[in-house]
């Protein structure tokens, strides 16, 4: 099946990106030239959770530490040490450390990066709340002083997800964590160039000669970070057939996200190989405006998820059931948190009436939702569809935009009023361990304005997360995430709509590439 959109219009484009004044042109070069899920516009990792961000931003910046395929923490930028009462962490920073400027990588610049993190990451802000102080005590050393133990510290600051603690220069992260920063210098093992930049079409990141890698081996976002090509290009085709096209003839290397129903194409090319990376998948996705009518009401809420069937979302985004399953997990199914309390009306096809009854009990007023409508990612643009009729059918008015991701990305920003170009509801994917635990996911985060986007404020939300910090052994952790589970469901913090895999394809001549959730360019060479 070929998706919506012009497939003559994208081959145009695609031609235009790869003729020899962009890829071609680097003979001298070892080059990879990449489909990503996304066209890139929004370069700040901090403001923004969007997955595109998150990729380029573990192009050009690191971290302090990083997890391996055990989600354990290992060090990257730095080595620590914790005091035996559990209230002081020191980092030392590893020599050779330098931002693509040539200076070099210090602890002020660690301080000032964790600080501007901490304003505005879920599991960071609840670090802060028990943070004394947080200073450079010299060059290389950080000092973490904490008024309370966090037995989770290390696996907050190491995650991979969904806002990775990337350190910047001091000058860059002073920037208000409500603002974009404006300069993209960072110490990891690529360079963005920005003078090859086309927002939302093509970014080019070229090797950092200067990176020193980890003498370890590469374990997920862990271990050494050898780069083995010059230059890596990702390039935007918005219309898959294009790209799977391109991939065949060999005008591109990769394609992070192909659409399962085109794999045939792919699986039949002898010199293609079609597989999964991540081998979690991903939960996909609803999230609503706790700022505005009509979601401002609780009742409106249960009934917008009682409307909906996770079945018909998943089978019309996905269609081939071995790429999907029913999940009414808010931490996802198979992780060590899953229950699936209060999700029976997901799990089971939805329950129209039931949305209509409560509808009319709420005193629904007619109020248009404003739903976005992404029509540029193949994983994102059938959920409003399904979503849009299904809320008909229940009785709901529905406005539904369409745009492209990276407008969604924007707007889902805005604290507006919906006729004033705010928005009601908005559909995306998270990565199973960006939402494993209550303190990593970042929907649960109910702190009003301070919250991910939605904003809920739920004190009770709020002391159910601190329970899980406190909690005295795993029993008790799972069973306070349990009444998470069952809470956020009964209030509709967000409605879990399932788990899917999206396989990659890459040219054979691609090797080594990590398989990791995050798709990263280290370690990957081009034979």
């Amino acid at each position: 099946m070929v998706r919506r959109g012009g497939v003559a219009a994208a081959a145009l484009m695609a031609m235009t990106m790869l003729t020899p004044a962009t890829s071609v042109a680097q003979d001298d070069q070892e080059t990879i030239t990449g489909v990503m899920h996304s066209g890139l516009r929004v370069l700040d990792p901090i403001i923004t959770t969007a997955h595109i961000t998150r990729n380029h931003g573990y192009m050009i910046y690191d971290v302090l530490l990083a997890q391996d395929e055990d989600f354990q923490p290992h060090p990257q930028m730095a080595d620590w040490e914790v005091s035996d009462d559990n209230l002081v962490y020191t980092f030392t920073l590893r020599d050779d450390l330098v931002f693509h400027d040539g200076e070099p990588v210090t602890s002020e610049d660690v301080v000032a990066s964790l600080e501007r993190w901490g304003k505005i990451d879920s599991g960071g802000q609840q670090i802060f709340d028990v943070t004394e102080s947080l200073e450079a005590t010299d060059e290389k050393t950080v000092t973490w002083t904490l008024s309370e133990p966090f037995p989770p510290m290390l696996q907050v600051l190491s995650k991979q997800s969904a806002r990775p603690a990337f350190i910047m220069p001091k000058r860059v992260a002073e920037t208000p964590a409500d603002s974009n920063i404006e300069e993209y210098v960072g110490s990891g093992p690529f360079v963005f160039n920005e003078e090859e930049f086309d927002p939302g079409q093509k970014v080019v990141y070229d090797k950092f000669e200067d990176y020193v890698p980890r003498d370890e081996d590469p374990n997920w976002m862990a271990g050494g970070k050898d780069v083995k090509v010059d230059r890596v290009e990702w390039v935007t085709m918005s219309d898959m057939q294009t790209a799977v096209n391109a991939l065949a003839e060999g005008e591109i290397d990769y394609i992070e996200q192909v659409e399962v129903d085109l794999l045939p194409i792919l699986e039949a090319n002898p010199d293609v190989t079609v597989e999964r990376r991540d081998p979690l998948g991903y939960q996909t996705i609803g999230r609503m405006n706790f700022k505005h009518p009509p979601f401002d009401n609780e009742k409106i809420r249960q009934a917008a998820l009682l409307a909906l069937s996770q079945e018909d979302v998943l089978a019309t985004m996905i269609g081939n059931p071995e790429y999907y399953e029913l999940c009414g997990s808010v931490f996802g199914c198979g992780t060590p948190l899953e229950d699936e309390s209060g999700a029976e009306s997901l799990l089971s096809g939805g329950d129209p009436e039931a949305a209509q009854a409560l509808l009319e009990e709420a005193g629904y007023d007619g109020t248009p939702i404003v739903l976005m409508q992404p029509t540029d990612v193949a994983s994102l643009d059938d959920q409003p569809v399904v979503a849009a009729q299904a809320f008909r059918e229940a009785g709901f008015e529905v406005d539904m935009q369409p745009m492209d991701w990276q407008s969604v990305v924007s707007r889902r920003a805005s604290m507006d009023p919906p006729d004033e170009g705010g928005w009601n509801i908005f559909f995306t994917n998270w990565q199973l361990p960006e939402v494993a635990d209550p303190l990593i996911n970042p929907m649960l985060n109910s702190r009003g304005d301070s919250a991910w986007f939605g904003w809920p404020e739920d004190e009770h939300m709020e002391d159910l997360r601190s329970q899980y910090i406190d909690a005295a052994s795993e029993e008790e952790r799972k069973e306070i995430a349990s009444e998470i589970q069952a809470y956020a469901l009964e209030t509709v913090n967000y409605i879990p709509l399932g788990q899917y895999f999206m396989p990659q394809a890459r040219q054979n001549n691609v090797v080594d590439m990590i398989q990791s959730p995050v798709p990263v360019f280290w370690n990957i060479d081009k034979e």
